[in-house]
């Protein structure tokens, strides 16, 4: 049993059981975990007594409890099973849609066009979407369908035809969770336990490691926000931690030190996003765009006025796997650069093969300052192509946390050497992290202009970087060959 669905199935039944009617879970169809064709059958049958919505209200909407709650007693196979289902025998009618729109082409007469034009409307949502809205006409029915497509997009990496029921999915979600709709509040210690716990669990970008470190990060220099939507009120949505200090912070370990002074409120200057959470994997690729975070620079400023900058200190989750392709194939070609000299140095004092993954996987090779000499600049300069580099299919850059902050409008303001020492952040950056400067002056003409053109702001710093050892255009040119070689491409990070 998946425990995310294990953990709520309390909760989800307690909602749905006054609709279940006296019968409750003994009135539902028996069917088998793995949902076989027989039972697939009859789950079938139940989908088509939802749409046909004979009975009325009532029964309409204890039909879909029934659907929902047969699902989550199913394993994973029978929950593929039974969102394949949907996608076999509840998807947009092909014929009828080509009939419309032939009667469309047809038709002279302005009114019959627009009674036409509605009708394809009609015709264009599919059964599976009307079954979708059906779930959300329940109680807890939003938070359900979250975690149904979570299990989704799990399913979608070996059946892609559960596409066309993502998109429905995703396309509600992104209406029903429109901004206008979220609610933010503060989180402190005197929260409930139970929302606590929640940011613990959930804390995806630097892990909560004991309620001490908990506490550090709701003292009085640090603020933390959660985001919630009404249809899902005790479940966050995103949580944002945030340091206040002197100037730019550029290490994580020493910003969430339990041992550090803490600094003076009124001192502080500079707001330091450190760690943006979304807790729900249902709502995966929802943008909510600026908001969240103007939001909050917006609570700031009214409550400390003295704080003039605001930035993050953010992770590079591709960095590492995208470096190790770059050498890789730097290699493969015999490639003898600058940058590939310098691993080569180092592999040899570290008194390890002149290979990529060697070097990086020597423990604790960063507290070797001969190697750190050696790799510093190549590595900060790679950096900061990897984050100029596009992907293929939108041109967009290939970090995520890259696209998610320059989307908002900010810029790359500089890349930090060993700003993230845990095992997690050398393993998926060499240690490496970012600040993204948010300008207030400047965000809407950065949104704009990335949105655009897709170009990306950043400091002459980090603009330096990419021209120490060759012109800017010239460098990333190289650096795409080589990548297009051997398995570049299918390593150069997450899409």
């Amino acid at each position: 049993m998946n425990s995310r669905f294990y953990l709520g199935w309390d909760h989800i039944r307690r909602a749905w059981e006054g609709i279940l009617g006296s019968g409750g879970l003994s009135s539902l169809p028996k069917v088998d975990a793995e949902l076989p064709p027989a039972d697939a059958e009859r789950v079938k049958r139940l989908m088509e007594e939802c749409l046909a919505a004979r009975g009325g209200e009532v029964s309409a909407r204890q039909r879909a409890a029934a659907l929902g709650e047969i699902y989550l007693t199913l394993s994973k196979t029978g929950r593929r099973n039974f969102l394949e289902t949907m996608v076999d025998n509840f998807c947009v009618d092909r014929e009828q849609v080509k009939t419309t729109a032939r009667q469309l082409l047809e038709t002279a007469d302005d009114n019959s066009f627009q009674q036409l034009a509605t009708r394809m409307r009609e015709t264009l949502v599919s059964p599976q979407q009307k079954l979708l809205r059906q779930f959300n006409a329940l109680p807890q029915g939003i938070k359900f369908l979250v975690d149904l497509r979570a299990d989704l997009l799990v399913f979608l990496a070996y059946q892609p035809k559960l596409s066309t029921l993502d998109h429905d999915l995703k396309s509600l979600l992104a209406t029903w969770f429109d901004v206008g709709f979220l609610s933010v509040q503060r989180i402190t210690w005197q929260s409930p336990a139970a929302l606590l716990e929640k940011l613990m669990a959930y804390e995806a970008v630097h892990a909560i490691n004991s309620w001490t470190d908990l506490h550090n990060r709701l003292e009085s220099d640090r603020r933390c926000y959660a985001f919630f939507h009404p249809g899902m009120s005790e479940e966050p949505l995103i949580f944002i931690e945030v340091a206040l200090v002197e100037g730019l912070a550029t290490s994580v370990q020493e910003l969430l030190d339990e041992s550090a002074p803490k600094i003076a409120v009124d001192e502080a200057d500079t707001a330091i996003f450190y760690s943006i959470s979304n807790t729900q994997k249902g709502l995966q690729g929802i943008s909510f765009g600026p908001f969240l975070i103007k939001q909050v620079v917006t609570s700031l400023q009214s409550q400390l006025p003295n704080l003039k900058t605001f930035s993050t200190l953010s992770p590079l989750p591709g960095f590492r796997r995208w470096l190790i392709a770059y050498f890789e194939a730097a290699m493969a070609v015999d490639t003898r650069g600058p940058m590939e000299q310098a691993l080569i140095e180092a592999a040899r004092l570290l008194n390890v093969a002149a290979d990529a993954e060697a070097v990086f996987n020597t423990p604790q090779w960063w507290q070797d300052q001969q190697v750190v000499a050696t790799l510093k600049e190549p590595l900060l300069s790679l950096c900061a192509h990897y984050l100029h580099e596009p992907r293929e299919k939108d041109r967009a850059p290939l970090d995520p946390v890259a696209r998610f902050h320059l989307g908002n409008g900010a810029r790359i303001e500089r890349i930090n050497w060993l700003g993230d020492t845990s095992a997690k952040g050398m393993q998926e950056s060499c240690g490496l992290m970012v600040n993204y400067l948010y300008q207030l002056k400047e965000i809407e003409k950065n949104i704009e202009t990335y949105a655009t053109s897709k170009e990306i702001a950043a400091a002459s710093r980090v603009r330096n970087l990419l021209r120490d050892d060759e012109d800017e255009q010239g460098q990333l040119a190289r650096l795409r060959r080589l990548l297009s070689r051997g398995r570049g491409n299918s390593s150069a990070g997450p899409q």
